[in-house]
């Protein structure tokens, strides 16, 4: 699995699926959800609000992810995940580990080959962007060398679009002292 770490607008990756840093409403926001719903029409707000009527009336929790089709993105569908607010007192990292590994579940039961993420809980959610960054590399190693290959999971690429040259660099930074990670 190749891992890429790119400074641009994640809405605009042509993969088969990116990851929406969502609230628990499903129903919009600021940042990386508003772009995306943004970017993606009225369509996906549709498909989140007949989510919300159908299977989830209390919201997605943190750490889960579902996925919507993509509407006027190039991406095929958007894998929304909740992650830890730790202004909120959400510390653990093992719900944000589960943001990633939940998102690449979801991605490979769709059988897509190739997945964008944003710094999931970095900027307004608190979480520093190293953290953010050695957690997200972890899952994707651990979904590579256990869930991935055992469910012969489709996935070959896997990016991280970021806002910012200071988050891209931390990022790519983390990756090249991440161990068994190619790129």
């Amino acid at each position: 699995m190749r891992i890429d770490i790119l400074r641009g607008d994640l809405t605009t990756r042509p993969v088969d699926a990116i990851v929406n840093a969502a609230n628990s409403s499903l129903l919009g926001g600021g940042g990386v959800d508003g772009a995306i719903h943004r970017a993606a029409g009225p369509e996906l707000l549709e498909a989140c609000r007949e989510l919300r009527r159908a299977d989830l009336p209390d919201g997605l929790p943190v750490g889960a992810a579902v996925a919507t089709p993509g509407f006027r993105l190039p991406a095929r569908w958007v894998i929304h995940t909740v992650g830890p607010n730790r202004h909120a007192g959400q510390t653990d990292p093992a719900l944000l580990a589960s943001c990633f590994r939940e998102s690449l579940k979801v991605a490979a039961g769709l059988g897509a080959r190739s997945i964008a993420f944003p710094a999931i809980s970095a900027g307004i959610y608190g979480w520093d962007a190293s953290q953010v960054a050695e957690v997200a590399f972890d899952a994707v190693r651990s979904f590579a060398s256990s869930a991935g290959a055992a469910s012969g999971s489709p996935l070959e690429l896997v990016e991280f679009v970021l806002f910012s040259d200071e988050t891209a660099d931390v990022f790519r930074a983390a990756l090249d002292s991440a161990s068994g990670l190619g790129r």
